[in-house]
């Protein structure tokens, strides 16, 4: 119950009426962080856990469209008791690709169900010019990283995000993209013209884009326990929204092609009764209908 009342406390907070320096004062101005130039170093972290079949399309994407003008760290958050991702990331721990440095990083499942423990880890530790938090299900297709590293010079901002991506329509289990990724590790592309053309407006979840300074400063709410601390199953995201709100942006949109996202029904990382199980799927695809409602609608007013 006290752990209710504290999402609720953090999930108004982060809506913008609490200041946020209350909870993370050491934000550096932007003056005081790198407007760096050139070969850029990009940390790219993720986390996976009973997500190989969308895992292998990502970390296909960096091996069949390596960038040439920043180096990328890939960093990914795992359980070792997750064995398909185990042998998917021996996999592609032996392909050699320029400017790709693999990062793979075993952590109890307990902290991996809360994606915010893995992401403030990296946070804190990188070595990068920019961090970019992500998920599996996402891939950085041809000229994606190159136009990101293109985008970023000179930059100060603290948080931006890709103002397009590219997703298919909510997938089945038995879908044929994401049967194909249950045949065990390989390199595997997809059919780019199953997918469709959608604006962002924030940087939400999979789509935040943090400048270094600001991730060793601050980590990725390093000071809200709650969004720290372990648990027996895999956790609602809410971290993404305190992330925005402790470092007082919504974000800065970036024109970056080849950002292209599986979109899926079924929940594979969640465990629990038949009924939830039911309950969760139907949600998902009646909030992913009314989004892509409002999308459609943007669209045609725009043009």
């Amino acid at each position: 119950m006290w752990n209710l009342i504290k999402l609720a406390f953090f999930r108004f907070a982060a809506g913008g009426w609490i200041p946020a320096g209350w909870f993370e004062p050491d934000l550096p101005p932007k003056d005081k962080r790198a407007a760096r130039d050139g070969h850029l170093r990009l940390e790219v972290v993720s986390h996976c856990w009973n997500y190989s079949h969308f895992l292998v399309y990502q970390l296909s994407s960096l091996v069949l469209f390596p960038p040439k003008k920043l180096d990328v760290t890939m960093t990914v958050f795992y359980s070792p008791e997750d064995k398909k991702t185990v042998e998917l990331l021996a996999f592609f721990g032996e392909q050699v690709v320029p400017g790709i440095t693999w990062n793979w990083q075993p952590i109890p499942k307990q902290e991996l169900f809360r994606r915010g423990i893995g992401r403030n880890r990296a946070a804190l530790a990188t070595t990068a010019d920019w961090v970019w938090f992500t998920d599996c299900d996402l891939m950085f297709r041809d000229g994606c990283l190159d136009a990101l590293s293109k985008a970023l010079q000179g930059c100060q901002e603290a948080l931006l995000f890709p103002q397009e991506e590219h997703t298919t329509d909510l997938l089945a289990e038995d879908n044929p993209m994401l049967e194909a990724g249950t045949a065990g590790p390989q390199v595997l592309d997809i059919d780019a013209s199953s997918f469709t053309t959608r604006t962002i407006t924030k940087a939400t979840g999979p789509l935040q884009i943090a400048h270094g300074d600001v991730c060793r400063a601050v980590g990725y709410c390093r000071n809200i326990g709650l969004y720290q601390q372990p648990v027996e199953s895999f956790a609602k995201c809410h971290e993404d929204r305190a992330f925005r709100w402790l470092l007082r942006s919504q974000g800065v949109p970036l024109k970056v092609p080849g950002v292209y996202r599986i979109r899926h029904v079924a929940k594979g990382r969640y465990s629990g009764n038949e009924t939830r199980s039911r309950l969760r799927t139907w949600l998902r695809v009646w909030q992913s209908r009314w989004r892509d409602r409002k999308q459609k609608q943007k669209q045609g007013r725009a043009s």
